[in-house]
């Protein structure tokens, strides 16, 4: 398929909105071109806090539909990729003075029953002066609550999202910007330029999706030329990540003095994440870093549960993101809608535009569903809903058979060790064997850049995962960068540099 074809859908976006969008119009029949202007999901898609949840806070602002559905979703997403989707379970310690007992259990219990929970543990009471989970604990904590919900690798799943969307024939062009984007005859002719060359061509499409996530204004107001834009509103998160605080494999639900609550989760096996803060963000979201203000808060509102304070000394990674709330009008950020809204434009002989704001990660293949319902409107059926019984790349394996899964690895490639053959499997699925093919050897996997990431993984992320620098590696695709050191992260770019340049002269 190439652009000089006439595409059914444009889809500007390659956060997780727009690649489930792609993946699921392509399954259906339309085709498709993505377009993303820097790397997948290196906006708000890879700078959540890699839950797949309900929000049991959103029970707070009435926001039931959208906690309903996004429980239904738990074990639809689970069983689509059980290599990056797993259940974790919750500690939600019982603090004086804040949200009473009883108001927790009603959550909890409305949490357990409206979801249509079927292969997670429902909720249990904790004795946190005997359960392991209160050891790290300040005392005073004597009562808690165990709740479930899912973790994800975000970025992961985005990236699965466009990879099976181009192996069903959509388009997916990374580093490329919408430049203009105009209707005549019909049509969309969309105006995109190559940001690693300067290029520019010209695209056809009947239907234009605008999923650009925090810059979904900034495309009506540039590409599309509107004026005075606001639909959404930008709330910055941060986080951070420290060495591992806990030894226990459940996370904590920590609520605070001022409403808000944080999260501190076991993160990439030998950390903890701690996150999220909530703040109004006025500027390109492209600049968004973690204030002190927020580095302060987080460390603050975690030493207040554990009885090893958390300074800043600790901390070895931050990351921050913009997400897109939807603007509803709240007059705070955390009491903003989470729940995503679609806007249509065009029809009657003008080529249809329809809009995404909002949304969160958990209910983005739901999403995808209502907007193919909006596309179908303008271009007509063509497939059914497909994507709840469909796995992402790498995940046709039971939920429950990840250490099945990395013992078959490990027996087809012996040389592995323990820990690199789970790394694999976390990341890459039955799709490991791919990426190993015919090695037999360590040796074979070529030049070891640091803490097991070789040269054969490398190729394959390039080739197959879009990946074209050590930043869409370290801190997209692997999270390798918690472990190389700041001159191995150096080799890798320059590597992979001359590895493009290389590829480049050949074409």
């Amino acid at each position: 398929m190439d652009a000089a074809a006439i595409h059914d859908i444009f889809v500007i976006g390659g956060g997780i909105n727009g690649c489930g969008i792609a993946r699921d119009a392509v399954g259906r029949g339309f085709s498709v071109f993505l377009c993303e202007m820097k790397d997948l999901a290196s906006g708000t898609s890879s700078g959540s806090t890699k839950l797949i949840h309900g929000g049991l806070r959103y029970l707070e602002y009435y926001e039931f539909r959208l906690v309903r559905e996004a429980l239904m979703e738990r074990e639809v997403l689970w069983t689509m990729a059980p290599h990056i989707i797993w259940p974790m379970r919750f500690v939600l310690p019982h603090a004086k003075g804040l949200r009473p007992a009883w108001l927790l259990r009603l959550g909890l219990f409305l949490y357990d029953h409206i979801g249509g929970r079927k292969l997670l543990p429902a909720t249990k009471t904790l004795d946190m002066t005997r359960d392991p989970a209160g050891k790290p604990l300040k005392p005073l904590f004597k009562r808690g609550f165990e709740y479930s919900d899912g973790w994800v690798n975000d970025a992961r799943l985005v990236v699965l999202n466009a990879r099976d969307a181009a192996d069903r024939g959509a388009v997916i062009r990374t580093r490329t910007r919408v430049v203009a984007a105009r209707r005549e005859a019909g049509l969309w002719s969309i105006t995109i330029e190559d940001l690693l060359t300067r290029d520019t061509e010209e695209v056809k499409a009947r239907l234009l999706v605008n999923a650009a996530g925090p810059w979904v204004d900034q495309v009506l107001s540039g590409a599309l030329g509107r004026n005075d834009t606001r639909n959404v509103r930008l709330v910055a998160g941060s986080h951070i990540v420290i060495r591992r605080k806990f030894a226990d494999p459940r996370a904590y639900f920590f609520q605070n003095r001022d409403g808000r609550i944080i999260f501190a989760i076991p993160y990439e096996e030998d950390f903890t994440l701690i996150g999220t803060t909530d703040r109004d963000f006025q500027g390109d979201p492209e600049d968004v870093r973690i204030s002190d203000g927020e580095i302060d808060y987080l460390c603050a509102a975690a030493s207040e549960y554990f009885v090893e304070p958390v300074r800043r000394a600790d901390i070895v990674w931050t990351y921050s993101a913009v997400r897109p709330l939807y603007d509803d009008g709240a007059s705070r950020a955390q009491e903003a809608t989470r729940d995503y809204v679609l806007k249509s434009e065009g029809g009657d002989g003008a080529a249809p535009l329809v809009n995404a704001f909002g949304g969160k990660i958990t209910t983005y293949r739901r999403l995808a569903e209502s907007m193919l319902d909006r596309i179908e409107l303008h271009l007509g059926k063509r497939g059914k809903p497909w994507t709840a019984g469909a796995v992402l790349p790498g995940g046709d394996f039971a939920p429950t058979g990840f250490e099945a899964e990395v013992a078959r690895l490990k027996a087809a490639y012996p040389f592995l060790d323990g820990a690199h053959a789970r790394r694999l499997t976390r990341l890459y699925g039955t799709r490991a064997h791919t990426l190993l093919g015919l090695a037999r050897s360590q040796a074979d996997l070529g030049r070891n850049f640091g803490a097991d990431l070789f040269e054969a993984e490398l190729r394959y992320l390039m080739q197959q995962e879009w990946a074209r620098s050590a930043e869409d590696v370290l801190w997209r695709r692997t999270k390798r960068g918690l472990r190389l050191s700041r001159e191995q992260a150096a080799a890798l770019d320059q590597y992979m540099n001359a590895a493009q340049g290389d590829r480049a002269a050949a074409e």
